[in-house]
């Protein structure tokens, strides 16, 4: 990642010059396979064509739903599946290399209006009953080829309308149309996961590196409104990452090495046998090992990450009507500092300042999905637990681990149970479901500066219930969607009054032509969120649950929109929303509600609160979504927002952290000859509001520091604005390919915002003056360019 740009840039061309010398294109065709199934039942449709545009090639289903095309030509198309009395739904940039490709999958809905041998399209844009605006989706190619993401998903998402990320971009915070960083959930096949990050900040969601592999996906969807009932716990967004399965006739592995990590992947089948042509048991795995640390520390950065992570599914189909998913993923990290002899002003400050920290983390989800065999719907069991350990220190002396002033040892576990039930009658779809849980959370604090010393244990637990009914009407051209849900717990005071956390939701889309390029969507919901454990779990130095008064914190949507399809590939879309808090934490030291907090490395909510905040952020959002259409594809985003909290005074709302006012996003790529590709893009953040630093309370406690959060607002950083680019060439050779992709973060070298940094004032020799003094350290270079080169080969 810190690589000279020259040294890059010379590699890179060495290589490809290599490659084109080769001329090893021996083998140019690959292989397309993968299922066909009803979108509601799961059944296989049998005898469902699939064929790739712009070819004569295609493939026919059998009794499994599943189809084969042999020898495609290696490149992209489009890829059409379409069955009588289904809507055929199409599949863009589908790259086919000679080795390596997953399944395709399709999921057809049933056509409203069945005539003859009619083929009705399908849009290929996601919409649910209960969620029919503020979603998007995102395929594997577009995850894989993102610019300046590092195949990195959480930095992906950040480019999707309403998405921004912290302040100065560098971190994968989820930040959802004004909503603190700790709003939204993260569902993986179902299995909901508490971070999708490398060194977490606890009680918050954000880190620096994202943890997923994105070889794994079948696909990414981004729900930020409209949620349906079944997800519980969440204020702002609901991330849903589908897992593909592994392949269930070869073994096949794929390599990634990066500039700051390699990976590992490895699929196929289990327990195959010799007879049969493909397993009922399937397996994917892959381990990742950073080695920025090592680059860190050539360089000579004051700071060493160091990170490893796992993940893997398995997945057995026991019969037609059964079938068992296990999944798991975990992270092992370690940052810690790297003490150096000539460090600059900004550096000796990073030095003292930053925390050191050590995190394990591991979720793991075993589900048993049962299709009923009248075709009138399904039920799935879900049963998962995570457990996340967090050791976080900050000393006077970073160096030599002297002046302890603040420890947190704490760890985290969940024992979940799900189970839902969704049934088909006639045109109605009904779900159902309960959650039960057990929540354990212990945390030895050590707080000098707010003289907080105390080891706490709390379990208890958490449980709720779901309902959600949806019909269309008109054939079709109207759908209402109505559902509720109830939560409760057995800590806090007011956790078995479920009625309080009734919360009910009304979606409605109505077609406005007959063509169905136009659509008027709307929605009405109240969320519900209970406090982290790091909050619940804080006891003052008597051993008192001082916020076991703490109430959930609720949010309600008022969300409109258009949508117009002018194209088969394109999707513009315009929405008006409005998000209402109420009862949001406030933290009793600083006077300032918790929304402000958990985009930085810290420990959010471990102190005592009072849940008597409000809230509110609203806006205009337009997004033109281009699927892969003559070479182009891409997403432009504008979202107008503003984004206000109060602190105890409920009637004084101040601007958050997060209330850049502007975020405009351009993600897009191009396909060239000789499967050459180039992506771009380009992020615009407005200034975003900071609490500036209290020099005169800081000194005496530094490299601790106090701010002035009664300020908020009145300062604010200078815009965001970064311009990325990534360069694709894939090479296909016998049975396996080779792709190098070339990435350059912030091309143009524009500053990025940073909040005035202070260090201690030294004399000439570099000696502190006594007694402490707080500098503002001037001439900083936030300009910096950073030049990527990876390689990934599938085989």
């Amino acid at each position: 990642m810190f690589i000279p740009n020259k040294k890059l840039i010379q590699l890179f061309l060495i290589i490809a010059s290599f490659l084109n010398l080769s001329q090893m294109y021996a083998q140019n065709t690959g292989q397309l396979t993968g299922f066909v199934k009803d979108a509601k039942t799961d059944e296989p449709l049998i005898g469902a064509t699939v064929r790739v545009e712009g070819t004569q090639l295609g493939g026919v289903t059998n009794l499994e739903g599943y189809y084969t095309i042999p020898n495609v030509p290696a490149q992209s198309y489009k890829v059409i599946a379409s069955y009588i009395g289904y809507q055929s739904l199409t599949r863009f940039n589908i790259i086919i290399r000679s080795g390596g490709n997953p399944d395709l999958n399709f999921k057809l809905e049933e056509s409203a209006t069945k005539v003859g041998e009619i083929v009705i399209q399908s849009s290929p844009f996601d919409k649910l009953d209960e969620t029919p605006l503020s979603i998007q989706k995102l395929s594997r190619e577009e995850i894989a080829t993102y610019p300046g993401g590092n195949n990195d998903i959480a930095k992906v998402v950040q480019s999707l309308p309403g998405v921004s990320s912290s302040v100065g971009g560098f971190r994968n915070d989820v930040i959802i149309r004004g909503g603190a960083p700790n709003e939204a959930v993260y569902y993986l096949d179902g299995v909901e996961i508490p971070n999708i990050n490398h060194f977490a900040t606890q009680g918050s969601a954000g880190g620096p590196v994202g943890l997923l592999n994105v070889s794994f996906f079948e696909g990414v969807t981004l729900s930020t409104s409209a949620f349906g009932a079944q997800y519980d716990n969440v204020l702002s967004g609901v991330l849903q990452f589908d897992q593909r399965d592994g392949n269930a006739k070869n073994l096949q592995t794929n390599i990634r090495v990066s500039a700051s990590e390699a990976a590992l992947t490895l699929e196929g089948p289990l327990f195959k046998g010799k007879k049969r042509e493909r397993s009922k048991t399937t397996f994917i795995a892959s381990v990742r090992r950073s080695y920025l640390q090592f680059l860190f520390e050539v360089i000579g950065l004051p700071f060493l990450p160091d990170y490893w992570d796992y993940q893997f599914k398995i997945n057995h189909k026991i019969d037609d009507y059964n079938e068992i998913n296990i999944i798991g993923l975990g992270s092992v990290d370690d940052f810690r500092v790297n003490p150096e002899d000539d460090l600059d002003a900004e550096q000796q400050a990073s030095l003292e300042q930053v925390p050191l920290i050590s995190q394990w983390s591991s979720t793991t989800g075993i589900s048993w999905k049962r299709r009923f065999k009248n075709g009138t719907g399904f039920m799935r069991t879900t049963l998962s637990a995570n457990i996340f350990n967090n050791n976080f220190s900050q000393y006077s002396d970073n160096v030599n681990l002297e002046g302890l002033f603040f420890q947190n040892r704490s760890r985290e576990w969940e024992n979940k149970f799900r189970w839902e039930m969704n049934n088909f009658l006639g045109d109605w779809t009904l779900s159902s479901g309960i959650l039960f849980q057990s929540v354990g959370y212990s945390n030895n604090t050590l707080d000098v500066n707010d003289g907080n010393d105390f080891n706490s244990d709390n379990d208890f637990f958490r449980y709720g219930a779901f309902f959600q009914v949806s019909k269309p009407l008109a054939q079709g051209r109207i759908t209402p969607s109505f559902g509720f849900r109830l939560d409760g717990n057995t800590f806090t005071n007011q956790g078995n009054q479920i009625w309080r956390t009734f919360s009910p939701r009304f979606a409605l889309a109505i077609q406005l032509d007959e063509e169905a390029k136009w659509t008027f969507n709307t929605s009405l919901g109240r969320y519900y969120k209970i406090p982290p454990s790091t909050i619940l779990g804080f006891q003052d130095n008597l051993g008192n649950f001082t916020n076991q008064d703490a109430k959930y914190t609720q949010n309600d949507h008022f969300v409109a929109g258009l949508e117009y399809l002018p194209t088969s590939s394109t999707r513009i879309t315009l929405e008006g929303f409005y998000k209402r808090y109420d009862d949001y934490p406030v933290s009793v030291n600083d006077s300032v509600s918790l929304a402000n907090l958990g985009g930085g490395f810290e420990v959010l909510g471990n102190e005592e609160v009072e849940t008597v905040g409000r809230g509110r952020t609203y806006g205009l959002e337009l997004a033109i979504q281009q699927k892969l259409a003559k070479n182009f594809y891409g997403i432009l985003a504008y979202t107008y927002y503003k984004s206000e909290f109060t602190g105890f005074n409920r009637d004084e709302f101040l601007p958050s952290s997060w209330d850049n006012r502007h975020i405009l996003t351009f993600t897009g790529g191009y396909k060239l000859p000789r499967n050459w590709e180039i992506g771009l893009r380009i992020r615009y953040l407005g200034r975003a509001p900071f609490a500036p630093v209290d020099v005169a309370a800081s000194e005496p406690i530094y490299p601790d520091f106090v701010f002035n959060y009664d300020r908020l607002g009145s300062e604010r950083l200078d815009v965001f604005n970064s311009t990325d680019i990534r360069i694709d060439k894939k090479w296909n050779f016998p049975r396996w390919t080779f792709n190098v992709f070339f990435e350059v973060e912030n091309i143009l070298g524009n500053e990025i915002p940073t909040a005035p940094v202070y260090g201690l004032a030294r004399n000439d020799q570099g000696e502190v003056l006594e007694p402490n003094q707080l500098v503002e350290i001037t001439e900083l270079d936030n300009s910096a360019v950073i030049p990527t080169l990876g390689i990934v080969i599938d085989f």
